[in-house]
């Protein structure tokens, strides 16, 4: 599936301490709560964008009744921390969703939801203030719960059928340099060999067969469909941010060959992840 010529070894992003800020946060407690599964306990930290046109509407459906939704935290822009959820309590911020062999991404995730327009509401940047807040808790969360570095996730990449968020300007680069979650230099964009919508045959199998492996629920029909194209732009928005089109490019297929090459060496003890 790749060109023959080896993509050149990747270097850990330098683990880099953010300002030290002050984690105070707001209490500001959601009915809508519960246990988490029998003997489940949070594997996955998994980011969000608000995606409401401002932090006041959306801290209130989180905490409305009727709405039925919740996170454990939402980071306003200006670095406000604001808990809604204590951290081995169920909140409901992940929908129907998939990673790795589990559905049950509320039971197995802490859910922090990040104030930001999104795509439908005017989707910027996020300040530093933020990602300084954001950074500072995700360490904490990770180590609270052992959080493995490829299972920091995107709403995307669990819900990649239905969600964009936290989108493709969210800076997983720096995160990464802080030491939460698992990220490689995407490699550059250049022409050449690419799988679109419409594709089939064994290459396709194969590129579904690694998203698989990595986590994303696709199943392997050798056929580059709907759903093919909703993963790799999920993956994209995450990995690869700089074009998000749903193309399995060059540059999309050594990224990912590249984080799982990162996954595997990990996972069988042979030095750090990618």
């Amino acid at each position: 599936m790749a060109p023959a010529n080896h993509p050149p070894p990747t270097i850990d992003p330098p683990m880099i301490d953010p300002p030290m800020i002050d984690l105070q946060m707001i209490d500001l407690p959601s009915p809508n709560q519960g246990p988490r599964a029998e003997g489940v306990t949070p594997s996955i930290l998994l980011l969000h964008y608000t995606g409401m046109p401002t932090a006041a509407a959306a801290l209130e459906r989180l905490c409305d009744p009727v709405a039925k939704v919740s996170s454990h935290y939402v980071v306003d822009e200006d670095g406000t921390l604001y808990r809604l959820v204590d951290e081995d309590r169920r909140a409901h911020h992940a929908g129907v969703s998939f990673w790795a062999g589990a559905s049950d991404i509320n039971s197995a995730s802490i859910g922090v939801e990040i104030v930001n327009p999104g795509h439908e509401h005017g989707y910027r940047p996020f300040p530093d203030a933020q990602i300084a807040t954001v950074t500072a808790l995700a360490r904490g969360v990770v180590a609270r719960w052992g959080i493995l570095p490829e299972r920091v996730l995107a709403h995307s990449d669990v819900a990649p059928d239905r969600k964009q968020d936290p989108g493709e300007l969210f800076p997983w680069d720096r995160l990464a340099a802080a030491g939460v979650g698992h990220w490689v230099e995407p490699a550059a964009i250049t022409p050449g060999l690419a799988f679109k919508r419409g594709d089939e045959g064994q290459p396709v199998a194969a590129l579904q067969a690694m998203l698989a492996h990595y986590g994303y629920g696709l199943p392997l029909t050798g056929v580059f469909d709907q759903r093919t194209e909703e993963v790799v732009t999920a993956f994209q928005r995450h990995f690869r941010p700089e074009r998000v089109d749903g193309v399995a490019d060059r540059s999309t297929l050594v990224t990912l060959k590249r984080l799982s090459d990162g996954v595997a060496v990990a996972a069988t003890g042979g030095g750090k992840r990618a």
